[in-house]
């Protein structure tokens, strides 16, 4: 299997230097590039300044021992993925269990039969490879933001209680505006719609959650702490609205239907994280809050206003936006009336 990873980059680290050699030449002989290192410490300075796609890791060193490597490696977040492959002469389980909990993907005792470190090398590289697969994967379908927060966790389901902001929006009337157009006409809209709503939203440090036919949910302060996300939403939905005003402006030239679109905001603890199974994971934030903003949105169509906002979102806007109180609302799936506001722009109506 070696000529699978042909070209792999190892890592031999061992303070002896003839358990080193023999290594290096064991795996130069099954197609591997191999570089080395005399100690823990060397070995770590190498890692960081060169790229190796696996280590082979003694315990027993000076400077640094291999326990002390491991830690590193593993609360370092550009070497965490790297595979390490500990071959020691330490007897007892204790060991090998300590290694493993520090993240070793496997350990071979010394000295070391090379028909199985030619297949642990080539197991371990191959999950390194379905790894860096994910990883690229989610680089290219999910935002920096949430790329960063799932490689951190590891990719671990789970959540966490944050204090955020949450916005939906969707267009008013697009179902009968998609059946008076063409499919292609329709998937070009929407298309520019997304680009000028991710815009709005990405500049005001707020992620895409989701995004579902015409409409969209957007997080602020998650995965990353946002100060002021409140205002930031809010500010958000106005620049929304006055792109919408700039796009509706060419539609009317060219002969097309104005886009209107309403937009509901809910500020207060959410649970945010990775929901699925580990096979198809998304990231995603649920509770109370997520529901009334959502509930929001929809009641900007009986309101007839296109930004409507709760009183803690309200409470978070700093003083150069206007809003109107429309009074306690009734809203879906809450036990008590709810206080509702209006968001003031060019675009009323």
């Amino acid at each position: 299997m070696a000529e699978s990873y042909g070209g792999a980059r190892v890592l031999v680290v061992d303070d002896n230097k003839v358990n080193r050699l023999l290594l290096m030449r064991s795996c130069e002989l099954m197609g591997y590039r191999v570089a080395a290192a005399e100690n823990g410490r060397v070995a770590l300075e190498m890692l960081r300044r060169d790229p190796h796609d696996l280590v082979l890791l003694d315990i027993e060193m000076p400077e640094l021992d291999g326990f002390a490597v491991l830690e590193r490696i593993r609360s370092d977040l550009a070497l965490r993925d790297v595979p390490v492959i500990v071959t020691s002469s330490l007897d007892g389980l204790d060991s090998v269990v300590r290694c493993i909990e520090l993240g070793a993907e496997d350990y071979l005792p010394k000295p070391v039969n090379p028909a199985l470190l030619r297949a642990r090398l080539a197991a371990s590289l191959e999950k390194k490879r379905l790894r860096d697969q994910q990883k690229e994967l989610v680089s290219r379908f999910a935002t920096p933001e949430v790329a960063q927060e799932m490689q951190a966790s590891g990719f671990a389901l789970g959540g966490r209680r944050v204090e955020a902001s949450v916005l939906f929006c969707d267009i008013r009337g697009f179902t009968a505006l998609a059946e008076a157009q063409e499919p292609e006409a329709t998937i070009e809209l929407l298309n520019v719609w997304y680009t000028l709503m991710f815009n709005a939203i990405s500049g005001h440090g707020g992620i895409v959650n989701q995004i579902e036919g015409d409409g969209l949910m957007a997080i602020f302060g998650a995965p990353l702490p946002l100060p002021d996300h409140a205002d930031a939403a809010v500010r958000t939905a106005i620049e929304m609205q006055e792109m919408i005003g700039l796009l509706n402006a060419d539609r009317l030239s060219a002969g097309q239907s104005a886009l209107r679109i309403g937009v509901g905001i809910a500020s207060g603890e959410v649970v945010a994280g990775n929901i699925g199974t580990l096979q198809r994971a998304v990231y995603t934030c649920i509770g109370d809050t997520v529901n009334l903003a959502a509930r929001l949105e929809q009641h900007t169509k009986v309101a007839s206003r296109p930004i409507l906002v709760d009183a803690a979102t309200r409470a978070g806007l700093r003083g150069d936006i206007a809003v109107e109180a429309l009074g306690p609302v009734d809203i879906r799936g809450k036990a008590l009336p709810v206080e509702v506001f209006a968001v003031r722009t060019g675009n009323d109506g």
